[in-house]
């Protein structure tokens, strides 16, 4: 097989340095993606360290509004923020949305009527934003996004938005579908297991995948479907697609937990995962890591979830008044099999 293998830069060691691409911090849990036991939607505050040293005696206060906890990559995400401002002495006000809009703008309002110094959070979906920001604009509170983008067209609303580049994944995973039947005759049959409806993720995953593989008449999506980016819900529609289509070749799943909830399903099947049906994802967290280092997922396209340390920076920055980039990037490598048994040992989530 052809690919295309880059290195992911070095994780970072203290929120202090200038943000680079890579982030750093390590998650040390790998839970089911459907686990949101113990999850609140209240706001609840995280002991810290020493105060920031650019705010005195102050702490700086930062209000986080978390998806859920619908994945192995959002609990390494969670952890990362958690300990990362910790380490930067800020007081964390941290709120499980578990997966509801309208969890995470009350906590925004709460955050606000708290008086907190800063908002940061990943949104469920991309449209809705516009009234709640304008209200943490009016407190005079400085928003940061992670992750997921808003759609909004008053970008005056955030400072920033720091995350992964989802359509180049979506065109990354489709680059090497379309290099490994290049020379097809017939028609490849592909189904694709979305992320959650509405999701910034999900909307560009799927638009950069079908950008690319559209160069290749003969690799044709035959169904289409969300999974929630759970495992739970990646296998149950799997299981539909399977029933409804028995020449399925290709899996495109927009994250790992939802491939490995279909490795199940094809497996129940009695078919051999990234044999009888290839598999492309699309996260790089360890249990990912692990099915691809067996064979079962072809090829991943790494999305890094240790955003903390970039994010205490640029919470820092703001503080200090410093201008910042609209839009920082993180910089991930892709994996195929092989690549993924010489690096399972090295990673970190």
């Amino acid at each position: 097989m052809k690919a295309t293998k880059k290195k992911g830069l070095a994780l970072l060691a203290s929120v202090m340095l200038v943000i680079t691409a890579a982030c750093g911090g390590n998650a040390g849990t790998n839970s089911p993606s459907n686990n949101e036991s113990g999850a609140s939607n209240t706001p609840t505050t995280e002991a810290s360290a020493a105060p920031s040293p650019e705010q005195g005696d102050k702490k700086i206060t930062l209000g986080f509004s978390q998806v859920g906890a619908e994945s192995g990559w959002r609990t390494a995400n969670t952890q990362s923020i958690q300990d990362s401002a910790k380490e930067a002495g800020f007081e964390l006000k941290f709120s499980d949305a578990q997966q509801k809009q309208e969890n995470q703008i009350k906590a925004i309002r709460t955050f606000i009527q708290q008086k907190v110094d800063v908002i940061a959070f990943s949104p469920v979906v991309e449209s809705g934003w516009d009234t709640v920001l304008k209200e943490a604009k009016d407190a005079g509170i400085p928003v940061i996004l992670t992750d997921r983008a808003v759609d909004s067209s008053d970008t005056s609303l955030y400072e920033t938005f720091i995350g992964s580049d989802f359509v180049e994944e979506g065109r990354r995973a489709g680059t090497w579908l379309v290099e490994q039947f290049k020379d097809a005759t017939e028609d490849v049959n592909i189904v694709e297991l979305q992320g959650t409806t509405g999701s910034a993720p999900a909307n560009d995953r799927m638009a950069g995948f079908a950008e690319v593989i559209a160069s290749n008449p003969k690799l044709k999506v035959i169904a289409s479907q969300t999974g929630d980016f759970t495992r739970a819900k990646g296998k149950e529609v799997m299981q539909a697609f399977l029933k409804a289509h028995d020449d399925i070749d290709v899996l495109y799943a927009h994250n790992d937990d939802m491939a490995l909830g279909a490795i199940q399903a094809i497996e129940a099947a009695g078919l051999k995962p990234g044999e009888d049906i290839i598999i492309i994802s699309v996260d790089g967290v360890k249990d990912g890591f692990v099915a691809a280092s067996e064979g079962k997922i072809n090829f991943i396209v790494e999305c890094n979830p240790l955003l903390g340390p970039q994010l205490m920076q640029a919470v820092n920055d703001v503080m200090e008044g410093k201008e910042i980039p609209k839009r920082i990037v993180t910089e991930e490598g892709v994996f195929t099999s092989e690549d993924a048994k010489r690096e399972l040992p090295n990673r970190k989530y």
